[in-house]
């Protein structure tokens, strides 16, 4: 589309992706897509030149700069309210009568009082490095002349929101050097929609496509709302090689009139959403897209009445290299697929292990645990670590991706699947299996040690590059042993030491132990196993978090059950912060091990969990107080609100 011939309204069909100046990146690739035969719902743009007329007819530009040029957009309240006097001004001007009737006009072609939606589409000409995305408004299942215009002043109002003009400040942009174009569409109503990835986005794999799919329109997947399936198709055959349904309450549909989210029936709830014709159909756009840009794509697509649109694509911005790890992990898969797979669970922790089965029912059991055998529990708790240690890997029957068995796993670069529901029955005590964490995955048999340790050598992680980023990176810790080896990784200290492992080590409660005099014990060891952690990352802070041990877990400690009431629901009970106001002798217990420690490391802070009420907080602050422990520039006091 040429520069010289400006132009209100501009049809999918009329422009490009050397159309961005006018249309901006969405709206560029939407032409894009018509252009080369993709199927997109018809519609137009609103250019970002009609923007600048309204703009210039109603002399909107010297009142937005004069609350705008002042203003300190640090200051919260003062860049809310000032962006909710810039956006009323912008919605109470008045649209050029011959701009109304071209957009006007432009809204009839697609039918009669069709539904629309209208999205905003930023343009930054002479800005390459800007970014807009997620900044500006989307409006769905719009209808009738005067909601189009009114929703479409209210698409460049958005331009005008807190964190848009928060974002433009920091980056050095002039507000008016930055306009925004409007993509009015066809809505498609969708039964189902969601995204894809035209190659794996966790591990830059090209031999697959990701598809992720919800029932009703696509704004819950965008938002989070609803966690969707998750489909995996290999592009050499299109086939489905993980379909992985998620049970879905609630749908964004238009009903009566309205569009909002409504309960799914039942009958729907569990059901998978793709077939997998239509997941591979999908995955065959997704490479024609990939093909078309010569780059991966992020995909937005929906389904109606069978039929597959796609409404969005934009380049994947997080790619790497995929070297010869790619070739290894194949030939391993390859290895697997002639396995027989005898459980499926969630990936918990990264790692392919064989061993021997070796059932732990509780805590008292651990003992029986042979170094390298896989461990099979219904669930882990604090007491399970030192078997975990020298565990192979680890299967549960329940928890998720963060449930302790994950966490803890991950921490210890242990191969864990959980959640398998069966695992405990299953699996018999001696029988060999090949676990893997990267998929979730339980085969029959076992992989030769040597092709094991060749292919850990060779998807190992290369951590000789410095990697620099904006924002700092911590690291959850619990083991002591693991601290030098954590402390050398490209992080930038410790934002969550948790007590609990290092407490069941000493195997006793602590309220036992003030019951017998040897409190002393419990202050040495925590002391000295917190100062492991202090001297390994020097002057990088360690958050240590005060003990938030459940009843359930205090009791497997010796003495636990004379001291810890029995609760149906302990994950809401008596615990973190709560606990400390009501047994601030051993929260004081902690308190002395931290003075201990900061006597030479002053690099050790503090949070406090679970804090439920601010009444709380004050109390456990007082309790610090009294210690002598006293916030500063180099001891800082975080919390946790649940």
């Amino acid at each position: 589309m040429s520069k010289s011939a400006p132009t209100d309204v501009l049809w999918f069909k009329e422009i490009d992706r050397k159309s961005g100046a006018e249309v901006g990146g969405k709206g560029a690739n939407l032409g894009e897509m018509v252009q080369s035969g993709f199927p997109v719902p018809d519609g137009f743009v609103i250019t970002a030149q009609a923007y600048f007329r309204f703009i210039k007819a109603n002399n909107l530009e010297d009142k937005v700069r004069a609350i705008l040029e002042p203003l300190d957009v640090n200051n919260s309240q003062k860049l809310q309210k000032a962006a909710k006097q810039v956006q009323e001004i912008i919605l109470k001007a008045k649209m050029p009568d011959e701009l109304a009737t071209n957009i006007i006009t432009a809204y009839h072609k697609l039918g009669k009082n069709v539904n629309v939606a209208i999205r905003s589409s930023a343009t930054a000409e002479d800005l390459p490095e800007a970014s807009f995305a997620g900044q500006q408004a989307t409006f769905l299942n719009i209808h009738k002349d005067k909601k189009v215009l009114k929703y479409t002043q209210a698409a460049w109002a958005s331009l005008f929101e807190a964190r848009a003009i928060f974002y433009r400040v920091n980056q050095g942009f002039d507000h008016f050097k930055v306009g925004i174009a409007v993509p009015i569409q066809k809505m498609v109503q969708s039964d189902v929609s969601g995204i894809m990835f035209s190659i794996n986005p966790i591990n830059n794999n090209d031999d697959f496509v990701i598809v992720e799919a919800i029932w009703g329109l696509g704004e819950n997947i965008v938002q989070g709302t609803v966690t969707p399936d998750h489909y995996v198709v290999r592009k050499k055959d299109w086939e489905v090689t993980k379909a992985q349904k998620v049970k879905q309450n609630i749908e964004m549909v238009r009903k009566l009139g309205r569009t909002k989210n409504y309960k799914v029936p039942k009958s729907r709830q569990e059901k998978r959403k793709l077939t997998d014709k239509q997941a591979a159909d999908l995955a065959k756009l997704a490479v024609k897209l990939q093909e078309h840009y010569n780059h991966p794509q992020d995909i937005e697509w929906a389904i109606e009445n069978d039929k597959i649109y796609i409404v969005q694509t934009r380049p994947i911005t997080t790619i790497k290299t995929i070297n010869d790890k790619a070739e290894v992990n194949d030939q391993m898969q390859s290895m697997l697929s002639k396995m027989t797979k005898i459980l499926d669970g969630e990936p918990a922790s990264p790692g392919i292990i064989s061993g021997k089965v070796k059932h732990i029912k509780t805590p008292s059991e651990i003992h029986k645990l042979e170094v390298g055998e896989i461990m099979v529990t219904a669930m882990t708790t604090p007491d399970f670590v030192p078997a975990m240690k020298k565990a192979g890997g680890l299967v549960t029957d329940k928890g998720g991706q963060t449930s302790h068995a994950a966490i803890v796993s991950r921490e210890l670069g242990l191969p864990c699947v959980v959640g398998t529901g069966s695992a405990s029955k299953k699996l018999k005590n001696g029988q060999l299996v090949t676990l893997n964490g990267q998929t979730g995955e339980v085969y029959e048999g076992e992989i030769a040690e040597e092709v094991l340790a060749e292919f850990e050598a060779a998807t190992a992680q290369d951590t000789s590059e410095k990697l620099k980023t904006k924002t700092k990176v911590y690291v959850n810790l619990a083991e002591p042993d693991l601290s030098e080896k954590v402390a050398g990784l490209h992080v930038d200290g410790v934002g969550l030491l948790r007590a609990e492992f290092m407490i069941a080590e000493l195997g006793h409660h602590p309220r036992a132990l003030l019951a017998k005099k040897r409190e002393k014990v419990f202050v040495k060891e925590l002391a000295a196993g917190i100062s492991t952690f202090c001297e390994a990352f020097g002057d990088r802070p360690v958050v240590y978090r005060a003990t938030d041990f459940k009843t359930n877990e205090y009791r497997h400690l010796i003495g636990g059950e004379e001291y810890e009431p029995h609760e149906e629901n302990p994950m809401i009970g008596y615990r973190g912060c709560f606990r400390y106001i009501h047994d601030a002798k051993v929260f004081n217990l902690e308190l002395e091990a931290i003075k201990k420690v900061r006597e030479k490391h002053k690099n050790l802070w503090m949070m406090i969990p679970f804090i439920r009420s601010v009444q709380e907080l004050e109390a456990a602050k007082e309790l610090i107080y009294k210690a002598g422990i006293r916030r500063s520039s180099t001891f800082k006091l975080w919390m946790m609100a649940e």
